[in-house]
C-alpha cells in the first residue's frame, strides 16, 4: 500500500486547515485508491459530520478520526463472520474450499493453511487438489504435500474435481481439516461458476454438520477488479470469507473497504510473502493505520 499511503501522508501533510474543499479532495484521492465513488462519498461525508460535531480544526486530526471510520467499517460483522477461522474442533470436520482466478496464488495459500492447522490440529490437514484442469496445480499441490508431511487427495488431469474432494472427506473419516484447492479458470465464466456450484452441492450433501468454510483468495495488487471477482464467487458459491494475497507490494487496497461494506466479506487472512510462514490472521487496526500513514 506504500504509493497510495505516501499519497495520503502528503494530502493531509498539505492542508492544514480543515475545510468542504479537503472533504472532497479526499474523496477523490480515496476513489483514486480503489475505495470505490459511492463509499468514497459515504466514508468523507461521514467524517464531515464527525469532524464538525467533535469541533475537529486540523487536518492531522481528521486523519485519526477517518482511521477510526474505516476500522468501523472493516469490523461491522467481524464477531459473525470471523468465528471458527482458528479454532475448529477437533472431533468434527472442516472443510474449507478455496477459491479464485488463476494466479492470485491460491495453491500456496492452501499450503499456508497446511501449515498453520497442523500446527493446532489435532489430526493432520489433507490437502484436496481439485484443480483439475491445470495440471501444474496438481503437481504443485503435491509438491507441498511431500515438503510438509501433509496427505494430498488428487485424480488425473481432467478428472471431476468434486469426485477429489468426495475422496478426501472420506479419508478425513470425518475429523480435521480439508483445503481443497480449485479452479480459476475455464473456457467460459459460466463453466466455472457451474463446476464450483457441482462442487458446493457435493461438498453440501456428503459432509452434513461438518464446518464448511468458502475463502476466496484475492490478489491485493488488483485493486477495483478484486472486487469483481468477489462478486461472481459470491453469487455462484455464497463465499463467506477473503484471504488477500500480494500484501508486500505497493497495492492500493481501498478494495477490502468495498468487500466489507458491500458485499459484507471479511478478510481473514493476509499473505505476504512466499513461504509457508507468511500468512497471518487479518488485523483490521493495523490495516487501516497502514492504508492512512499512521502506523
Amino acid at each position: 500500500m506504500g504509493t497510495f499511503t505516501d499519497a495520503l501522508k502528503n494530502f493531509f501533510g498539505l492542508r492544514k486547515a480543515v475545510s468542504t474543499e479537503l472533504f472532497d479532495d479526499l474523496c477523490d484521492l480515496l476513489v483514486e485508491g480503489d475505495f470505490g465513488a459511492n463509499n468514497a462519498y459515504k466514508i468523507t461525508e461521514k467524517l464531515q459530520e464527525a469532524c464538525r460535531k467533535e469541533k475537529i480544526t486540523e487536518s492531522g486530526a481528521v486523519r485519526f478520526r477517518l482511521a477510526v471510520l474505516l476500522e468501523e467499517m472493516l469490523t461491522a460483522d467481524s464477531e459473525q463472520n470471523h468465528a471458527s477461522v482458528e479454532d475448529f474442533p477437533d472431533n468434527t470436520l472442516t472443510v474449507i474450499l478455496l477459491l479464485g482466478v488463476n494466479g492470485v496464488g491460491k495453491t500456496s495459500t492452501a499450503a499456508k493453511l497446511g501449515v498453520r492447522y497442523a500446527a493446532v490440529a489435532a489430526h493432520k490437514p489433507i490437502l484436496a487438489a481439485a484443480d483439475t484442469f491445470r495440471a501444474a496445480a496438481v503437481d504443485q499441490l503435491k509438491i507441498h504435500g511431500e515438503r510438509l508431511g501433509l496427505r494430498v487427495v488428487s485424480h488425473q488431469r481432467g478428472g471431476n474435481p468434486a469426485a477429489v474432494i468426495y475422496d478426501a472427506i472420506e479419508a478425513s473419516g470425518g475429523k480435521g481439516v480439508i483445503i481443497a484447492d480449485t479452479a480459476g479458470r475455464m473456457h467460459t465464466k459460466l463453466a466455472l461458476v457451474e463446476e464450483l456450484k457441482k462442487i458446493d452441492r457435493v461438498v453440501e450433501s456428503k459432509s452434513a454438520g461438518a464446518n464448511y468454510l468458502k475463502w476466496l483468495a484475492l490478489d491485493a495488487t488488483t485493486g477495483r477488479n478484486a472486487l469483481a471477482q468477489a462478486e461472481t464467487f459470491k453469487e455462484a458459491v455464497a463465499v463467506n470469507g477473503v484471504i488477500l494475497t500480494k500484501c508486500d507490494s505497493s497495492a492500493k487496497g481501498g478494495a477490502v473497504f468495498s468487500l466489507a461494506a458491500d458485499l459484507k466479506l471479511p478478510v481473514l487472512f493476509v499473505c505476504n510473502g512466499e513461504k509457508y510462514e507468511n500468512i497471518a490472521p487479518f488485523d483490521a487496526k493495523k490495516y487501516v493505520e497502514e492504508f492512512v500513514g499512521i502506523r
